[in-house]
């Protein structure tokens, strides 16, 4: 269209697209490089440091490794101070038990002593029964115990002694104070409680008792045949 009423038209020279494009990359890298320099001013005024930062950050780092270090080494230090108790403590407990044998190796070398003694003849003075041994210990079933007792006969020896023995054994049961004789006192002769002897003669056996039951003491008494009084009484404690 020609005339007044034409539009009008503009003429300019062709731009390349990158070149359009050139100015807002740069300004927008400028935008973002002012903004980094503003974040760091930022930290900076605000006392944070990057490279303080991260050289505090290193030292942490090479304390916490030291640390470990020492750990492990004080680790191993107390397994082999565990180790050297562990062994200590077990020469400990063999020497314990190893005193405990010589100490009861002791005892019974006292008491076969004594017994060997009242082996000997003792000129002409009239024999008797003594007790050279009675122990009472519990056993590891519950409420089972086990006597033991030595008998030996004294002086000229010119008979055997023949008789029984019986046990009375003190209990505690419910609180109240209890006997038990062994054997019954129906059944005195019962075999395992007959005497027959010259020189010595050994009695061991085991008796039970109810559940909570407390043994105390138990007593040996001795009867030669035709006696009703016993010609010795002998009492131990229960161990």
């Amino acid at each position: 269209m020609f005339g007044i009423a034409a539009p009008r038209v503009a003429v300019r020279t062709a731009m390349p697209w990158y070149l359009r494009w050139f100015g807002p990359l740069v300004l927008g890298l400028t935008v973002m490089l002012l903004s980094r320099e503003a974040f760091d001013f930022g930290k900076r005024f605000a006392g944070f440091n990057q490279n303080e930062v991260e050289s505090e950050l290193q030292k942490l780092r090479e304390a916490n490794a030291s640390m470990q270090q020492e750990l492990t080494q004080l680790r191993g230090q107390l397994a082999q101070g565990d180790g050297q108790r562990q062994i200590e403590r077990a020469t400990y407990n063999d020497l314990v038990k190893q005193i405990k044998a010589l100490a009861n190796e002791n005892s019974t070398i006292k008491e076969d002593l004594v017994f060997f003694q009242t082996l000997m003849p003792s000129g002409g003075k009239e024999g008797g029964v003594t007790a050279s041994r009675f122990l009472l210990q519990s056993e590891t079933a519950p409420g089972e115990y086990r006597y033991q007792l030595l008998l030996t006969q004294t002086g000229q020896r010119s008979k055997d002694f023949v008789g029984n023995v019986q046990f009375v054994v003190n209990l505690l049961q419910d609180n109240k104070k209890m006997v038990m004789a062994l054997p019954s006192d129906g059944n005195k002769d019962a075999q395992g409680f007959k005497l027959n002897f010259r020189l010595y003669q050994r009695l061991d056996g085991t008796f039970r008792v109810a559940p909570g039951t407390v043994v105390n003491s138990i007593q040996a008494r001795v009867f030669e045949n035709g006696a009703s009084q016993p010609i010795l009484t002998q009492t131990a404690n229960a161990s």
